[in-house]
């Protein structure tokens, strides 16, 4: 932990005032102000109960091959639109905000690359229904509440589609926001007016900068010799946790390289509004950063097929960059609490302390 970061923790635990409360109960109004704008028809679109198995399924892929349940957020009213906005920025930092946006944006850009494609005769028209069926839209993201916020001590919200999937649940005082999910495809644009834009950068450079930094000995132990996955390996039809630790540990690195990991874990725990992020980086603090293991696999170089994962008894997270021909430019990644995914910790806690 640097010295900066170390006087704002003692700040902040010794004068708690001086830091902002994220609460469940902001959280809250900010669900009920999202609820209250909807039509009556809209309303039970949008909710389901707090047991419907739709509230743990989660998927990265696009409506048109895996269909969501709930309320497209295409189909709100511009008040709605902005009642939700408002939700997520409750729950989102900045940064986590305009990420999920951009990642929504950037499935129009997808849509227009690929009839570009067309029209430059680089892509048959077998290839473009196929690819039009998919539905990439910026409106095909989807907006389910489990539970009834309002009448409720336990209930949720998923916001979710190609590449995106947010999940909260709450449970009395409680919340998580795990797991939480971000993709982008392409990467990097390479062609139209968005040329340039890179909805997830600092996931890939902060992972070369870290892996680039280690010693030619360092980087044989962080690096396994797996071909590189096609996807994170705790993709929704696999187990959703790693129990084997792999790579290089956080005891092994120099304190500059310990700085830098932890630049780059930041970059994924930072998505989330600055209390409960505040929230991990403690616990993260807490235990150190020597029980934390990277590893790698692939090139270390950008535009080619590379993976890491970063794992501890509390975090997972999961990144991999893969495409076709060896042109890698499409980022599946993934944020998850060990324990805690879709609130189960929170929840059991609320079931053992609270009699049925």
């Amino acid at each position: 932990m640097t010295r900066k970061t170390l006087t704002l923790f003692l700040l902040l635990a010794a004068f708690p005032f001086l830091s902002f409360s994220q609460t469940s109960e902001g959280i809250q109004r900010k669900a009920l102000d999202f609820l209250n704008s909807l039509e009556p028809s809209q309303e039970n679109e949008v909710m389901v109960p707090m047991e419907d198995s739709a509230r743990i399924a989660w998927t990265n892929l696009p409506v048109g091959l895996a269909p969501r349940p709930g309320l497209r957020y295409g189909d709100l009213s511009e008040k709605s639109k902005i009642a939700f906005h408002q939700l997520l920025s409750e729950l989102l930092s900045s940064q986590g905000y305009l990420k999920a946006f951009a990642i929504m944006q950037v499935d129009d850009i997808l849509h227009e690359l690929f009839e570009l494609k067309f029209q430059r005769g680089e892509i048959n028209e077998n290839s473009i229904k196929m690819i039009r069926g998919l539905n990439w839209d910026y409106g095909n993201y989807y907006v389910l509440l489990a539970g009834n916020p309002e009448k409720d001590s336990q209930w949720g919200v998923k916001f979710e589609g190609h590449h995106l999937s947010l999940n909260l649940t709450v449970s009395g005082d409680e919340f998580s926001m795990t797991p939480l999910f971000m993709g982008s495809d392409p990467a990097v644009v390479e062609d139209t007016q968005y040329a340039g834009l890179r909805p997830l950068s600092k996931e890939e450079d902060y992972g070369f900068w870290f892996v680039n930094s280690l010693n030619e000995s360092q980087k044989a132990m962080a690096t396994l010799e797996d071909e590189v996955p096609g996807d994170i390996i705790t993709s929704p039809n696999r187990p959703q946790w790693l129990e084997e630790y792999q790579g290089i540990k956080g005891s092994e690195l120099s304190e500059a390289q310990q700085q830098i990991l932890h630049y780059l874990i930041e970059e994924y725990i930072g998505n989330l509004n600055h209390p409960k992020a505040e929230e991990y980086l403690a616990k993260l603090h807490a235990h150190g950063m020597d029980e934390v293991y990277f590893a790698w696999i692939g090139s270390y170089e950008p535009m080619k097929p590379h993976y890491y994962v970063i794992h501890s008894p509390d975090f997972l997270i999961e990144y991999d960059n893969v495409g076709f021909l060896d042109n890698a430019n499409h980022i599946h990644s993934i944020w998850r609490e060990n324990g805690n995914d879709f609130g189960e910790d929170i929840l059991k806690n609320h079931r053992m302390s609270h009699k049925h």
